[in-house]
């Protein structure tokens, strides 16, 4: 770690320990998202790490903003989320905005002003999105949007949605991306998600009825959505899993503490080897997970798409962080699966990890489609 990710991290942990950390419980027990919280990781330049300094961002990389996402991750996997699919929206519009909507919507997202969303998925469009039926009927000035979309992060909070919705045929080429803002009158926020874990963080449906959208809320050209679902999806499994490291490193961390200072049979449990081996496993297996993900972010860096390393990284990251959360319980015990200690809230928080920006199953599918694609 260099002089300036050393400084970086000490900020960024700091405004973790003194801010998120102590109000964590109290919120995850009450799903409780605090906005101003996220605007004061804005207000660090957290918010548009990789975003170009013309319109308000860092212009760092995508390895600073995954060393970012990883510490926020250890105090907070939900606001940590919340910077993750901000931050994968504001790449979408540089990629695939026009001018006009770079200057419009980029600079409140990346200072933190303001947060957006990713409106991919439907109820019976899961890990087949491409069968997506929410439509954008063509009409003057614009189009008109109507179905839904599930499972949205931050919804209800977010200013900014980049919604994939169809404009032709069935499959993937019929599908267009559109920028619909919080507000627009036939666009409202459905029901709240009871979830398991990432409580702090709002999961919602939204709902599209003869939603007008201006044609100029168009993102590239019609047709072009599902290529640019899958450019920020294949970007956003990378952040996923710096933010499993993140979360498997506070989980082991807390564990080892607990182990060192917990006696049994008149000794530190620490010294057990059957607790050692559950530990240097862990550890051994987190940066063996980081290489992948350092190696992902090298390549975005240097514009050299690997598809397949990135979803190897989210793969590894997230079993890595599920494992990890599970041990750290079983390692504390019996208080590990009580709310006296936050393990129990990292397991929770943990598993959803698997699943979102492409099961685990669908990333062995693209790592296997991508092994064929160099070999043929």
């Amino acid at each position: 770690m260099n002089a300036f990710h050393k400084e970086l991290s000490e900020q960024v942990h700091k405004y973790c320990s003194d801010k998120i950390w102590p109000l964590m419980e109290e919120d995850d027990e009450k799903e409780i998202f605090r906005p101003e919280l996220f605007h004061g990781l804005g207000e660090l330049g957290l918010c548009g790490i990789p975003i170009p300094s013309q319109y308000g961002g860092a212009e760092l990389k995508y390895h600073d903003l995954c060393i970012v996402l990883s510490i926020i991750a250890g105090y907070s996997v939900p606001y940590a989320v919340t910077v993750s699919v901000s931050t994968m929206v504001q790449g979408i519009l540089l990629e695939f905005g026009s001018e006009k909507q770079k200057a419009k919507y980029l600079p409140e997202l990346a200072e933190g002003k303001a947060i957006a969303s990713f409106a991919f998925s439907e109820s019976h469009a899961g890990s087949d999105a491409a069968s997506m039926k929410t439509t954008a009927k063509k009409t003057k000035g614009g189009y008109i949007l109507n179905g839904s979309k599930m499972w949205i992060s931050s919804a209800g909070y977010s200013k900014t949605y980049v919604v994939m919705a169809r404009t032709g045929a069935e499959g993937s080429k019929g599908i267009s991306a559109f920028i619909v803002e919080d507000g627009m009158e036939g666009f409202s926020i459905g029901k709240r998600e009871k979830k398991m874990g990432w409580r702090t963080s709002a999961t919602c449906e939204i709902l599209f009825e003869n939603c007008f959208v201006p044609e100029e809320n168009l993102i590239g050209i019609e047709g072009q959505g599902f290529k640019i679902a899958l450019s920020g999806l294949n970007k956003g499994r990378i952040t996923i899993a710096a933010i499993s490291i993140g979360l498997a490193e506070k989980a082991i961390d807390v564990a080892t503490r607990y182990a060192l200072e917990r006696e049994q049979f008149g000794k530190a449990i620490y010294s057990f080897q059957g607790l050692q081996f559950m530990i240097a496993e862990n550890a051994t297996e987190i940066e063996a997970a980081r290489s992948l993900m350092e190696k992902a972010c090298e390549n975005y860096d240097n514009n050299n798409i690997n598809i397949k390393i990135a979803a190897m990284a989210k793969l590894k990251a997230t079993d890595v962080a599920m494992k990890a959360t599970t041990d750290a319980v079983q390692i504390l015990g019996g208080v590990g699966y009580t709310k006296e200690y936050p393990v129990e809230r990292f397991m929770r928080d943990a598993k959803v990890l698997q699943i979102v920006e492409g099961t685990n199953q669908i990333q062995k599918v693209i790592i296997a489609r991508e092994m064929k694609n160099e070999r043929t």
